[in-house]
This record gives structure tokens, sequence and C-alpha cells, in this order.
């Protein structure tokens, strides 16, 4: 018989159970580098791969950065396609649909009208999806707030390019709609199969555009590596640092950096692309960002 373990005199250590408030400290500092440099690869990413657009369009370009999200996502997720069933596979066909469109829609917009309006359009989908979930009457503030941006960003102006804030808010409803349907395939399907299963079917929708580009137009060495510099950027980093970045720092924070992302397009638009806005655009943009800011502060869960 195995002798009993002898006890100890006196409360344990408390770093033996807990992990110290300088840990803690420590590995919120690493979320939010995580997520500052997630932010800044996936406009940045955007941003190279417009460079790309006189050779490619924003069509090839959108075609393999598909590809490299496929490669990724199926070699992390590694689904098990042939056990899906029918109840799994459509809202995946589904969410591969909304994928490619929400891509394409966005550089469209970006080619049009540029990074930072692109980005902070397609930023309202998430944007309106918290704040349709709210029962608050502080969030219907929030999201007048919202709309005031939009209705500055969308003014009638012999410059405005309406087709390109449509593709932005085409990219927003995309999002939106790959919000909730990635919420069904994750109740459908374990772990990451269900978003590496519509990635995967999303590449193959986009492989004809592919054949048709390399053979009636082919693209040069610098438009190709900008476009794959693309798909790794946007893709691939952010995917892996927002894994990392959710394992140690709340929901509510990594939420919160989101609203950091039309600003960070706005910047990378200006450094890299020479794309200024003027303080009319900067104030549209602000609102927005203030409308999201503010609602997951003031938010309970």
């Amino acid at each position: 018989m195995p002798a009993a373990p002898a006890r100890t005199s006196g409360p344990a250590h408390p770093s033996a159970t807990a992990p110290s408030a300088a840990d803690r400290s420590g590995k919120r500092l690493a979320g939010v580098l995580t997520m500052v440099g997630s932010g800044l690869s996936n406009q940045t990413g955007a941003a190279i791969g417009s460079l790309a657009f006189p050779v490619l369009g924003p069509v090839g370009v959108v075609a393999l950065r598909q590809y490299v999200a496929a490669i990724v996502l199926m070699a992390v997720g590694r689904p098990r396609l042939r056990t899906f069933t029918r109840r799994q596979w459509w809202p995946v066909l589904l969410l591969a649909l909304v994928f490619a469109t929400m891509n394409l829609s966005l550089y469209s917009a970006i080619d049009r009208i540029g990074l930072g309006l692109a980005v902070t359009l397609e930023f309202l989908g998430p944007l309106g999806i918290a704040l349709a979930a709210a029962r608050r009457s502080l969030d219907a503030c929030f999201g007048l707030i919202a709309a005031a941006g939009v209705v500055i960003l969308m003014r009638p102006q012999p410059s405005t390019d309406y087709l390109g804030m449509g593709l932005g808010l085409l990219a927003a409803v995309c999002w939106a709609s790959y919000i909730l349907l990635n919420r069904t395939v994750g109740r459908r399907i374990p772990g990451v199969q269900g978003s590496a299963a519509a990635a995967g079917v999303s590449a193959l929708l986009f492989l004809p555009v592919g054949i048709v580009l390399a053979v009636e137009h082919p693209p040069t060495a610098g438009a190709a590596a900008y476009a794959l510099a693309a798909g790794v950027l946007s893709s691939a980093v952010p995917y892996l640092a927002d894994l990392l970045a959710l394992r140690r720092v709340p929901a509510r924070t990594f939420g919160l950096f989101m609203s950091a992302n039309p600003v960070l397009a706005a910047v990378v638009g200006w450094l890299v692309l020479g794309q200024h806005l003027g303080w009319t655009e900067l104030a549209a943009i602000a609102a927005i960002v203030a409308a999201n800011t503010l609602s997951v502060l003031t938010s309970r869960t």
C-alpha cells in the first residue's frame, strides 16, 4: 500500500497556484503587441497587394490571396472533408462564397477609393453586428455616431466614387455575414475545420480566374511577389497572430483593438501608397471608430 503524501504546514506559496501579477502583465503586453502586429500586417498586406493592381487587377490579387489563405488554413485546420454531412456542408459553401465576395469587393473598393476609406466602410459590418445585438438606448446613440460618419464619407461631391463606396459597403455586408456564418460553422464542425474547408472551396472558385490571367496576362515577377506578399501578410500572419492574441488577452480587449483597423489602414495608405485623406474624411473615420470603441467600453460582456 503506497504511503500517504506528507502534509505541509501552512498555505502553499501563491506563485505555485496562480500566475504572478508580473506574469499576467507580461502575457497581456505580449497579446497587445501581437494584436498591433496583426493589424499592421493586415493593412500593409492590403497596401502591398494594391501595387499589383496595374498588372493583375483586384481580381488577380484576390485570387492569389485566396490561394495563400487556403494553403495556410488547410494546413492548420486539416479538415476531414469526407466526414462532413449535408447539414455541415451548406454553411461551409455559403461561407466560401461570402469569403470570396468579401475580399473581391474590398480590394475593388481599395482600387477606387483608397485603403483607409475602403477598410472604414468594411468595418461597418462587425460594428453593425455588435450594435444590432445590443438592447440599450446608449447603443442607439453609438449607431447614430457611426451613421453620421458614413454620411460624411458618402456626401455628394464631384469626385465622389459611389461605385467604390458601394463596394466598400458590400464588403461590410459580407463581413457581417462572414461572422454569422462562422458562428454556425463553428457550432456544427469541430475546431477550425469548417473555416479551412471554406477557404479551400473559395480558392477553387478563383482557380479558373487564375488560369485565365496566367494565360492571357502573364504576371510579372514583381506583381506576383506583391500579390503573394498580400496573401501572407493579410491572411496567414493575421490568422495565426489572432489565435495567439486571444490566448493572452480577453475577448473584450481584442474587440476593442479591432477599432484601430480603420486608423491603421489610413496610416498605412498614407505611408505606403501616398493616399492622403482630408480632415473631413479623417473626422468620419474617427466617428466610426469612436462609436465602436464606446460600445465596447460600455458593454457588460
